[in-house]
Parts: C-alpha cells; sequence; structure tokens
C-alpha cells in the first residue's frame, strides 16, 4: 500500500541525506520525496511517499522522528489531505499532430507552455492518477521526455 509522510525538519546541511539515508540504509522503498522550504524559513517540509505495510511505515516514522534535524512527521494516509503532482511533457508533434496533442492537453486542463516545429512541453498538475492518465495519452505520439515532481501533500483542515 502507498503511504504518504509529511515531514518538517530544520533547515540545515546535511538534512534531507540524512532522511533519504535512512531509507536506503535500512531497505526501505522510497517511492518519491519533493521537498522546499516550509512557512519558516527555517523549515523545509517534505512529502516522502513509500511502499510498505502499516507496521514498516510506522518503524519508518519512529526512525525519522529519532533524527536530530526532524521537528515532525505525520502520516497523511488515513487522514483528509490534499495532494498535488506537478509533470512536465515533451512530445513529439508535426503539423498533423498537433492539434489532436493540443485537444489531449485540454481535456486534461493542461497546459502548453512550450512549442516547437518537432515539440509540444506540457505542463499538468494533479493527483498522481491524473498525471499517469495524461502521460498514457500522450505515449501514442511519442514522449522525448518527462519530469516529475513527485507527490507534494498537505492536511485537509476543513472536515464536515
Amino acid at each position: 500500500m502507498r503511504h504518504i509522510l509529511s515531514v518538517i525538519f530544520e533547515n540545515k546541511f546535511n538534512a534531507i541525506p540524512r532522511i533519504s539515508g535512512l531509507f536506503s540504509g535500512r531497505g526501505y522503498n522510497m517511492n518519491s520525496m519533493s521537498f522546499g522550504e516550509g512557512e519558516d524559513p527555517e523549515t523545509t517540509r517534505a512529502t516522502i511517499t513509500s511502499e510498505g505495510d502499516d507496521q514498516i511505515i510506522e518503524q519508518i516514522a519512529k526512525q525519522l522522528n529519532k533524527l536530530v534535524d526532524v521537528i515532525k512527521v505525520t502520516e497523511l494516509t488515513y487522514e483528509p489531505f490534499v495532494e498535488r503532482e506537478l509533470a512536465l511533457v515533451k512530445v513529439q508533434s508535426s503539423a498533423a499532430t498537433r492539434a489532436e496533442i493540443m485537444q489531449v492537453a485540454d481535456i486534461f486542463r493542461a497546459k502548453i507552455i512550450d512549442l516547437s516545429h518537432k515539440t509540444i512541453t506540457i505542463e499538468v498538475t494533479g493527483k498522481e492518477d491524473k498525471v499517469n492518465a495524461i502521460i498514457e495519452m500522450l505515449q501514442q505520439f511519442g514522449i522525448r521526455e518527462i519530469a516529475r515532481t513527485g507527490i507534494v501533500a498537505l492536511k485537509r483542515e476543513f472536515q464536515k
């Protein structure tokens, strides 16, 4: 099962390698890690996705909490949360396929951010399944390059 961890840590030298090293050193699988400055410039927020059962994820969270620079670890998997991923997809195009590629982008509410005689670069944001779906639809045209951010997520505050 896929689990999502939100980790807030002090913005210090070597903090990110220590966090990622915890996963690799113990043989845990990290599917993605997205990070950036948090609400306080002294901290960084990372969103980590990992596969495993609840016991393994609980162990990962405990190990992360033991790291010196880590302030807070929250597992979002069983909480209401919002998530997004960004992908840039460069697709081969010609005069004959350009309109169809643009139509696919429009259906997914993606943006054309670059255009040349031979390629179109598309920006898509949304849940991981949406990003995967547009990539699958664009495969038929010939994908040249893909850059993905991985998931970023925050706990949803409003609840019914």
